[in-house]
C-alpha cells in the first residue's frame, strides 16, 4: 500500500515532527570552503526554535510580516520556518530585487522586519529599508559592513539570534494553535506582466500541495531515503514548495547548489533522486548534450538518433519488437553515460514554471531520465496538475489535476481551480482579488482543456494570445519553443497583435552571434520551424537583439520566463517598423 502523508494543521507541525523522527541524520547540505557540510533535523529544530524566541523578545509578533531576501541555502529554509514559527508571516523576495523592487514590495506588505544573507544583496536591501515606515529591524545571516541605519532600525546578528539553547517541545505545543487558514507566506509574482501583487498563501495550500505530491510520488515511484538539489529561486512559489517544503514532507536531504555555472558539477556529485526545474534549464542541458554527442562522432550521433527514433515509438504507444536488441544497447552504452552526469539515482525530473515544448521532454525521456511535467501558478501554491506514469505520461499534457483539486473549464476555454490549494487573495488588492476569484473557483488566465484520459492540456496564456488583424488567434510560445529548438537560435519573443503576420526578435547562439552571415543563419533556423507551422503562424521577418534576455536586465523573471512588456518596451519601435518596409 502506498505511504502517505500524515495531515498536518501547519508547515512548521509537519517539520518539528519530521525533525523528531529523522534526529541527527544530515538534513541541509552546503558547501564549505569547497566540501559540502551538513545541519542536522536536530540542529536545525534548535535553530528554528532559537530564532522564534528571538523574534518575539526583539518585538516581532502575530501577523508580522518578514522579509527574506537570500540566496540558496540552509539559513533560508531556517529562517522560513522561524518566521512562521513565530506566528509572522513571511514575504520572500527575489535576490535579483532592484532598489525599485525592495521599496514596492516593503512597502505593499508593510513588512517589519527583514533577513538579508550577505553585504552583495544589503546594497539593493538597505535603501529601501530606510525609506520605508514599518521596517524596524534587519537581520543580517552574514556580517555587514558599514550600515548606516537610523535610530528607528535595529541591527542583528544571525548567529546571536540563533545562539543557545532552545526548547522545541515548547514550540510544538505552541504551534498547535495555528490551523491551516492561517496565513504563511506573501509571495510576490515575478512580474511578467508588471508590478508583483504579494500572493496570500495559508498553510492549507501549501500542504495541500504536498498531500498531492506526495501522493504522487508514492504510488508511482517508492518514498524512500529522498535526496534534493535545491538551485530554482526559493523565493519562487515552485521552489519553495517542491524543493524545500516538499523534501521536509518526505523526511528528504536537501543539498544547496552552489551557483547555476557549477548545477552540472553538483548534480553529479550529489546524484539528486527528485529535481524541481525549469523548462529553460531543460533547453539549456538539451543543447550541451546536443553539442557533446556530435562531438564524439559518427557512432554517438548514431545512437542519440536511434533514441529518438524508439522513444518517440513509446510515446506514441508503438510497439515495435525489432526496436529491443537497440533498446537493451541503448541501455548499456547512451543512456548509462547520461545518466552517469544527470543522476544515477533519479526517479523523476519534475519540470513546472513555463510551458515546456514536447520534444524536449521527449529528448530526455528517450535518454532514460523520468520526466514528469506539471502545471500550477503562485495563486495556487502552485501545483494544479501534473503527469505521472500511471496515468500514463503523455508530454504534450500537464497529466491530471492533483489529489483534492477541482478543474474545469470555462466556456471561452479558460481553466478554473477551486480546492484548499486556492490563494485566499492579494495582498491589500480586492479589486484584483474579485477579478480572479469567482464563487471559490480562480480564473487562472490559461486556455486549455481535457484530453480523453482526463489529464490537462494547456495551449496558451489568456492575455499572452496573439490575435492577428483577421481574428486569428496565436500561441506565442508554441512558436518561441519551435524557433528555440534551433541550434542557431538561444532565445525568441514572437510579436504581432493586431498585427497582419507574425515577426520575432531573435537571440542568436553564442556559436554564431559573430558570424558575418548571421542573418543568412537565422533566416535559415526560421525556414525550417515555418514549414511546420500554418500560415497564421509563420514568422515573415525578424530583427536580432542587442544580447540575451536576462535576469539581470529584467528581460527574464528569476524563474526564466521572458517579460514580455520589458522586452516589448526595448525593442518596440524596431518590431513595429518590420510592417512599415
Amino acid at each position: 500500500m502506498a505511504r502517505q502523508l500524515e495531515r498536518f494543521d501547519n508547515l512548521v507541525t509537519m517539520f518539528l515532527t519530521r525533525a523528531s523522527e529523522k534526529g541527527d541524520a544530515p538534513f541541509l547540505w552546503a558547501k564549505r570552503e569547497g566540501e559540502w557540510s551538513s545541519v542536522s533535523w536536530r540542529e536545525a529544530a534548535r535553530q528554528v526554535a532559537a530564532l522564534a524566541a528571538s523574534f518575539k523578545r526583539i518585538g516581532l509578533g502575530p501577523g508580522d510580516r518578514v522579509a527574506l531576501v537570500s540566496e540558496n541555502r540552509p539559513e533560508w529554509l531556517i529562517a522560513d520556518l522561524a518566521i512562521m514559527a513565530a506566528g509572522c508571516v513571511t514575504v520572500p523576495t527575489y535576490t535579483t530585487n532592484t532598489v525599485r523592487d525592495h521599496t514596492h514590495i516593503l512597502e505593499n506588505s508593510g513588512a517589519r522586519a527583514v533577513i538579508v544573507s550577505n553585504q552583495k544583496l544589503a546594497k539593493n536591501l538597505i535603501p529601501a529599508v530606510l525609506t520605508s515606515n514599518d521596517c524596524h529591524h534587519v537581520i543580517a545571516i552574514e556580517a555587514l559592513r558599514s550600515v548606516q541605519a537610523p535610530d528607528w532600525v535595529s541591527c542583528h546578528s544571525w548567529s546571536k539570534l540563533t545562539s543557545g539553547e532552545a526548547d522545541v517541545d515548547a514550540l510544538l505545543r505552541e504551534v498547535c494553535k495555528v490551523g491551516r487558514d492561517d496565513l504563511a507566506c506573501l509571495i510576490y509574482t515575478s512580474g511578467t506582466g508588471g508590478a508583483p501583487r504579494g500572493v496570500r498563501l495559508h498553510h492549507g495550500s501549501i500542504l495541500h500541495n504536498l498531500e498531492g505530491a506526495t501522493d504522487i510520488i508514492s504510488t508511482d515511484f517508492g518514498w524512500d531515503d529522498e535526496v534534493f538539489l535545491s538551485f530554482l529561486p526559493a523565493s519562487h512559489a515552485y521552489e519553495h514548495t517542491g524543493g524545500q517544503m516538499f523534501p521536509i514532507a518526505l523526511g528528504a536531504q536537501i543539498y544547496y547548489a552552489e551557483s547555476l555555472e557549477r548545477l552540472a558539477a553538483n548534480i553529479e556529485e550529489v546524484q539528486p533522486t527528485i529535481m524541481v526545474v525549469v523548462p529553460r534549464l531543460f533547453e539549456m542541458l538539451r543543447t550541451r548534450i546536443m553539442k557533446t554527442i556530435e562531438a564524439g562522432g559518427g557512432l554517438s550521433k548514431y545512437l542519440l538518433s536511434r533514441a529518438l527514433e524508439i522513444g518517440g515509438d513509446k510515446a506514441a504507444g508503438r510497439r515495435r519488437p525489432w526496436n529491443l536488441p537497440m533498446d537493451g544497447i541503448l541501455a548499456l552504452t547512451l543512456r548509462r553515460k547520461v545518466r552517469a552526469k544527470i543522476g544515477s539515482r533519479q526517479k523523476a525530473w519534475v519540470s513546472g514554471g513555463a510551458p515546456l515544448n514536447p520534444e524536449v521532454g521527449m529528448f530526455f525521456q528517450s535518454l532514460g531520465i523520468t520526466f514528469l511535467q506539471g502545471y500550477g501558478q503562485t495563486e495556487t501554491g502552485p501545483v494544479i496538475a501534473c503527469n505521472r506514469p500511471s496515468a500514463g505520461i503523455r508530454l504534450d499534457t500537464v497529466g491530471p489535476p492533483v489529489k483534492g483539486a477541482e478543474v474545469r473549464i470555462a466556456e471561452d476555454g479558460e481553466i478554473m481551480v477551486r480546492g484548499e490549494l486556492v490563494m485566499h487573495g492579494y495582498w491589500r488588492n480586492e479589486e484584483e482579488s474579485a477579478r480572479v476569484l469567482k464563487d471559490g473557483w480562480l480564473a487562472t488566465g490559461d486556455i486549455g482543456h481535457f484530453d480523453d484520459k482526463g489529464r490537462i492540456k494547456i495551449t496558451d496564456r489568456k492575455k499572452d494570445l496573439i490575435v492577428n488583424d483577421k481574428g486569428d488567434n496565436v500561441s506565442p510560445q508554441r512558436v518561441e519553443g519551435m524557433l528555440t529548438l534551433q541550434p542557431e537560435i538561444a532565445q525568441a519573443m514572437v510579436y504581432g497583435d493586431r498585427k497582419p503576420h507574425l515577426a520575432a526578435l531573435l537571440v542568436a547562439d553564442s556559436e554564431i552571434a559573430s558570424a558575418a552571415d548571421l542573418r543568412q543563419k537565422l533566416q535559415a533556423a526560421v525556414d525550417r520551424v515555418n514549414a511546420d507551422l500554418s500560415v497564421t503562424e509563420r514568422i515573415r521577418r525578424f530583427i536580432i537583439a542587442d544580447g540575451p534576455f536576462t535576469i539581470e536586465n529584467e528581460q527574464m523573471t528569476p524563474s526564466l520566463k521572458i517579460r514580455r512588456h520589458v522586452i516589448g518596451k526595448v525593442y518596440g519601435q524596431s518590431l513595429e517598423a518590420l510592417y512599415k518596409r
